[in-house]
């Protein structure tokens, strides 16, 4: 994500070496922490909405358990009514619903792990801000210390520092990183060129294995519909 490069990218700017680089460290420290409240302000937004995402993932998930639950339920109710072709039908809905949830369990973790990273990248962005504000004020107070001395001395003269050469190397290395994580999008696009029959082909065989599985939850609900009516032999 590029929030999270640039986010990266300020964390790990070097408070020491850009005060030490720039000709007014005041303006630039000020600017800094201009970006990273515009940056803390969308990495919050970021996880408002991630966690907006995680909690319909958790409930499309339940959704679909219960409801593979329901079906399998009225697919046991079928075979005690000695209806096979409506149990399979039962069990064929079963067994979609377990696919999706599947499928939304796997999309749950990778949403919790992108959630963390974005909470992560939030208390270390907070952190930092508030580092750079103390050293800004830091900063203004030797500057205050440094304007009292010199007039004390009788030097008070001096020029306006000019802050566009150091604004733009902050901004530089910002910009630099910031384009570094697009290239691995377009991997698999070159991979999915099959012909038609050979897809058509495909699915023949996964609705042939979906088939098999449907008869052999069906005979195993037949067998413990049998088990559970067997009368005890007599003694």
């Amino acid at each position: 994500m590029a929030l999270l490069e640039r986010v990266t990218t300020l964390l790990r700017a070097n408070l020491n070496d850009l005060i030490d680089r720039a000709e007014d460290p005041q303006k630039m420290l000020r600017q800094l922490i201009l970006d990273m409240e515009n940056q803390l302000l969308q990495v919050k937004t970021q996880v408002a909405i991630a966690l907006a995402d995680q909690h319909l993932l958790e409930k499309k998930q339940t959704e679909h358990e219960e409801a593979a639950d329901n079906w399998k339920r009225k697919a046991a109710l079928a075979v005690t009514r000695q209806q096979d072709d409506l149990a399979r039908a039962a069990l064929r809905q079963q067994i979609s619903h377990q696919q999706m949830a599947a499928s939304f369990a796997q999309q749950l973790t990778d949403q919790r792990t992108e959630t963390g990273t974005l909470r992560t990248a939030l208390s270390r962005l907070q952190q930092r801000l508030q580092e750079t504000q103390s050293r800004c004020e830091l900063l203004a107070i030797e500057h205050r210390r440094a304007r009292a001395s010199q007039k004390l001395t009788g030097n008070g003269s001096g020029a306006s520092p000019n802050v566009s050469g150091t604004m733009n190397r902050v901004r530089g290395r910002i910009d630099r990183a910031a384009a570094a994580g697009k290239a691995q999008q377009a991997l698999l696009v070159a991979e999915t060129g099959t012909d038609l029959s050979e897809a058509e082909l495909e699915e023949r065989f996964v609705s042939l294995e979906r088939e098999d599985q449907i008869e052999e939850l069906l005979r195993e609900l037949k067998s413990q519909h049998e088990e559970q009516h067997k009368l005890p032999s007599a003694t």
